[in-house]
């Protein structure tokens, strides 16, 4: 250690003995320059650029001769540009000493046409950040952070080498004489003024870094502090820096770290406290939210930084660290050990007994932020000895690194008025005042912000930037804004009066002036007591501003107290509305205050006696009522959860958390798996399925596919569902219950699923549309103007239910008997939305929509005699043609099964196509159909075939018509089979067979046709039928049946085939779906 000291203590001397050297030669005479020195542009541009590019240890040799050679003062200008723009690239001590050496060879080339541009430019450089761009709080945080980085990266070496020209004289107030006096002051005023500058209006600390880095590079010559604690004292004559000013310099700067030291502390607290926070609201909800965990990742990410300035500054300065206080058991959570909390006094203001409905609502009324953590005092008008008698309370907000300019004020009194050169190297004003906008525009753009800040933190950010350019117009012109607001933005008027409260603290007039404005426009209000509809906007405002400003403890309780008497004095027209509003916005707080809750009480009785003798309509009784039990809610028990069994919970977890079409079979597989033996579980598993409005809307459709996979293996347990969906419906007609409109609703939504998946048949459908347009009106036929208890004429309800269950399940009625009666039914249904009163349009759009769907051509009736023309019409048609409701079930589960697999994969296609297949969800079908031809089938067979046979028999004719009247001529034999064939009427064809058949007599009875006369004779001949020709006309009787029977049977096969073949399909398109078929004999 004592080695590595030496060796310090060595480079400090030698870096001591190389300044005392240059600043003898900077204050030297300037040599005689040569007679010959070069000035052309070309060898001065390429001087200007090698700068630009940097003037480190690299371009040093290049640079000197450049300049020892040119001629320089017609680009002095360039030259000072280009050598500050050559300082960015300077990192190391080498290029620092460098770059002082080149800037030295300049000043003593040009002496003062040099040396006052150039020390302008470097205040300019080491100048603090605007202070419009410090004050705006809705820049992106990342942009902000990367531009304070890059302003560091680009001041530091620019600090540096500025501390190097102070100590080599070429920075200070006689810097320009040949002979330094010895009155003459360094250029450690220079440091120090711009230091104190860049920190005083820096209000995040963003520029602590390069106070580190000056203490630690410069700290001995400018602080008189080592900064390797070396020991070995320095004459005061070799000082290049005197002693007043580095004895000022160092209480400045222990000034500025014990600001940044009770920052922290207080940054300390705010993190505990805030940690506290998050462990209670884990504790209360079991999770902590992003925008909390973001926030408080931030707040230690800011933290930590801080902290690690503190500490460097610290070692620095020879300073001791501040005392950071551990969260004491008082602040932390845990179990109560019978002493009363703090905690408690806030929830005895809070829910039912206290002021304050929630602790939400307290804290947006109560903790309001304290501007003078946030803007400086410079800005807040606060005296000097209140901000001191304010820094030694105990619990206050300590001062911020504004107490730096209080700290030095001493200092610039100190500083002769005299100092031209410092003050013409201080042009942090007219920066300002060139690059920031005036104060007008700056609150015309926040101003702007009001109207979109409906946040805590927006509204406290707009307080914040405000009170930079807090005057008496700029309150007069916020006032007007906020009083003249949108008419219709109530909600915006609680975040206006928390920017009120925020401000009155350090701008007392402003809440005055607020309240004295809507007072007026009170007392004109009142004046204007009957003009009701173009005033009732503007009586909500005012009313409003009361109650939030009451709320802010902003207007005093006679005031407030004194507007309820006004209203009561007159409780009639519009003083009703303005009571009724007031006493919800701020009843509840008055109620409760301590000076207020004796006289509110009064009021209140004497509300309730007016209400009882004064007759109001039933709109104000509404308004008083709900006004009254707002701020005096009638006293409850706590509200009881409903206990549930552990089968409960885990049924009804399946059926509304964890169902959906990827997790279908599984669901399936665990509700098969309970135990349905138990009572219990049957029961609530029948709740779950007959109720379906306790699960999600869009997951109705699922739980009809649950109970029809469960119809295979529970049948009566479906059965009861459906009994029990239809005994819902019925039972909201019966007494249409605004509350149960959701339930009803879900009920006839599920009603079309399970008419979808084959739990219920079309009749009912019908049936329940029906119902719906007919139950409760007088013989089931509505009429305009009839009033029906359960149905009234502007009750569209119903409209609602039949538009939901058409749109489920009417797209399936579009073939045969179903569409004839779908027809029927939207005749009447256009006679029932006629009897209606001035439809919504909502209801209409529904309406439209629905028609579109089903019957796209179909032309809506205008009037109510239109409509009751086509039902009559309809009526009589359908008594006419009789019932057609016959059994189309094929037709009916054909569009069934194409519209529940449509709606399948409409609904979600990639999760079907992610969905396994189960090989235990089953359907089972009849397979009576598989067993063969029935009787019905094989006789409509044994007449296609006859038909075809003569068919054929008829183009025959047509191609040999000349062989075909030569048979005729000579009379062909032909047998009984083929007579009956050929259409004589009087041949019975059981007659004809059992004559053809050989063993009912022992004979063979032949027609023999002749022609006679252009006439046809049939004469019958018996044959025995032993004989040659009743042996081979058998034989070629039994061939043909034989073929003909062949025939039939490769007929029925192909058709067995092509059924076969759409089974087939249909199994490998609802295997798709998630749904196996199995066969199942149920009978014979």
């Amino acid at each position: 250690m004592d080695g590595t000291r030496d060796i310090k203590d060595d480079e400090e001397a030698a870096k001591r003995a190389r300044r005392h050297a240059l600043k003898e030669l900077n204050m030297s005479p300037p040599e005689t320059r040569k007679a010959t020195l070069d000035s052309s542009l070309k060898r001065h541009t390429a001087l200007t650029k090698r700068a630009k590019l940097s003037i480190g240890l690299e371009n040093r040799d290049h640079i000197l001769k450049d300049i020892e050679t040119l001629t320089l003062e017609k680009y002095v200008e360039e030259i000072a540009t280009s050598l500050l723009e050559g300082l960015a690239k300077c990192k190391t001590d080498k290029d620092i000493w460098a770059a002082t050496e080149i800037i030295s060879a300049v000043y003593r080339r040009l002496g003062m046409s040099f040396t006052p541009k150039f020390v302008e430019m470097l205040a300019q450089a080491l100048s603090p950040p605007p202070r419009n761009a410090v004050t705006t709080q809705n820049v992106n945080l990342d942009l902000q952070e990367k531009e304070v980085a890059a302003r560091i990266t680009r001041q530091r070496p620019v600090l540096r080498v500025s501390c190097e020209l102070a100590l080599v004289g070429i920075i200070g107030k006689n810097s320009a004489s040949i002979s330094a006096s010895s009155e003459s002051k360094s250029g450690g005023e220079w440091i120090m003024k711009v230091t104190k500058d860049l920190l005083s209006h820096d209000t995040t600390l963003s520029s602590v870094p390069l106070l580190i880095t000056f203490i630690k590079g410069y700290g001995r010559q400018f602080l008189g502090i080592s900064a390797n604690n070396s020991t070995d004292e320095i004459p005061e004559s070799e000082e290049l820096v005197e002693k007043e000013v580095r004895d000022r310099f160092r209480k400045m700067c222990e000034g500025y770290y014990d600001s940044v030291a009770k920052l922290l502390v207080k940054e300390h607290k705010r993190l505990q406290e805030q940690d506290r926070r998050n462990h209670e609201a884990y504790i209360r909800s079991g999770e902590i939210f992003e925008d909390r965990q973001q926030a408080y990742e931030k707040m230690t990410k800011n933290y930590e930084k801080l902290l690690s300035n503190c500490q460097t500054l610290s070692e620095l300065l020879n300073q001791r660290m501040p005392p950071l206080p551990d969260a004491s058991k008082s602040d932390t959570i845990g179990i109560s050990s019978g002493e009363r909390q703090a905690g408690d006094e806030l929830d005895s203001n809070v829910g039912r007994g206290g002021q304050w409905e929630d602790d939400e609502e307290r804290k947006f009324y109560e903790d309001l932020i304290d501007l003078k953590d946030w803007v400086p005092r410079s800005f807040l008008n606060i005296p000097e000895g209140e901000a001191e008698t304010s820094s030694q309370t105990e619990g206050d907000t300590e001062a911020d690194i504004e107490r730096l300019m209080d700290m030095t004020r001493e200092v610039d009194e100190d500083t002769e008025d005299g100092d031209d050169e410092i003050r013409s190297a201080s042009p942090v004003t007219e920066v300002d005042a060139v690059v920031a906008p005036g104060p007008s525009q700056i609150l015309t753009g926040i101003l702007g912000k009001l109207p979109n800040a409906t946040s805590r933190d927006s509204i406290d950010e707009v307080a914040i930037e405000f009170m930079y350019i807090n005057s008496k117009a700029a309150r007069k012109r916020l006032v007007k804004f906020l009083l003249s607001s949108q008419k219709q933005r109530l909600d915006l008027i609680p975040y206006y009066g928390r920017l009120v409260a925020t401000i009155n603290k350090y701008a007392p007039g402003l809440a005055k002036e607020v309240l004295v404005a809507i007072e007026e426009e009170f007392r004109y209000l009142q004046r204007k007591r009957k003009v009701v509809k173009e005033l009732s906007t503007v009586r909500a405002r005012n009313t409003t501003w009361f109650s939030v400003l009451t709320k802010f403890h902003l207007v005093p309780p006679h005031i407030i107290l004194h507007l309820l008497r006004v209203f009561l004095d007159d409780l009639t027209g519009t003083n009703v509305d303005s009571l009724a509003a007031l006493l919800e916005g701020c009843g509840r707080f008055l109620l409760r205050g301590p000076d207020t809750g004796a006289k509110t009480a009064e009021m209140l009785e004497l509300m309730k006696r007016k209400q009882t003798l004064q007759k109001f309509d039933q709109r104000q009784i509404l308004l008083l009522e709900n006004a009254y039990y707002q701020c005096n809610p009638p006293e409850r028990g706590p509200i009881e959860h409903k206990q549930r069994s552990v089968t409960e919970q885990f049924i009804r977890h399946l059926l509304c958390d964890v169902l959906s079409r990827k997790t279908l079979d599984n669901v399936l597989k665990l509700l098969r798996k309970l135990h349905w033996e138990e009572h219990e579980t049957e029961r609530v598993l029948f709740k779950m399925f007959s109720k379906p409005w306790k699960v999600s809307y869009s997951s109705i459709t699922l739980v009809a596919m649950l109970a029809y996979d469960l119809q295979r293996y529970h049948s009566k347990f479906c059965v009861d569902i459906v009994d029990q969906i239809l005994e819902n419906v019925r039972h909201g007609m019966e007494q249409n219950i605004y509350k149960n409109n959701q339930k009803r609703v879900a009920t006839v939504k599920y009603l079309g699923e399970l008419y979808i998946y084959r739990l219920v048949n079309s009749r009912v459908i019908f049936d329940t549309l029906w119902s719906l347009v007919t139950f409760g009106h007088f013989e089931g036929r509505p009429l305009p103007g009839q009033i029906s208890p359960i149905d009234a004429p502007d009750d569209y309800f119903r409209i609602r239910l039949i538009c939901t269950l058409l749109d489920c399940c009417g797209m399936c009625f579009d073939r045969g008997s179903y569409k004839r009666k779908l027809d029927r039914f939207l005749t009447f249904f256009q006679l029932y939305i006629l009897t209606k009163t001035d439809i919504p349009m909502d209801v209409d759009f529904m309406i439209t929509d629905t028609m579109e769907q089903l019957r796209p051509k179909l032309v809506m009736y205008k009037t109510f005699e239109e409509a009751a023309a086509a039902v009559d019409e309809m009526f009589e048609n359908t008594k006419a043609d009789g019932d057609d409701s016959g059994d189309e079930s094929g037709d009916e589960d054909d569009n069934r099964s194409a519209v529940a697999g449509q709606e399948d994969q409409a609904v979600d296609d990639e999760q079907t196509e992610g969905r396994p297949t189960s090989p235990d969800h089953l359907v089972l079908l009849d397979a009576r159909e598989n067993l063969g031809p029935s009787e019905e089938e094989a006789a409509d067979f044994d007449k296609e075939f006859s038909k075809m046979l003569s068919d054929a028999a008829a183009d025959a004719k047509k191609v040999d018509r000349k062989a075909a009247m030569s048979a005729w001529d000579t009379g062909v034999t032909m047998t009984g089979g083929v007579v009956a064939r050929r259409g004589k009427k009087d041949v019975d064809r059981d007659d004809i067979e059992a004559n053809s058949d050989p063993n009912s007599s022992g004979v063979m009875r032949f027609a023999v046709l002749s022609k006679k006369a252009n006439k046809n004779l049939t004469r019958e001949l018996e044959i025995p039928t032993s004989s040659a020709l009743a042996a081979n006309t058998l034989s070629a009787q039994m061939q043909s049946k034989q073929e003909q029977e062949q025939l039939k049977r490769l007929v029925l096969d192909y058709e067995h085939r092509e059924e076969q073949a759409e089974m087939r399909a249909l199994e490998s398109s609802m295997r798709a779906q998630g749904i196996r078929l199995r066969y199942n004999n149920f009978g014979s």
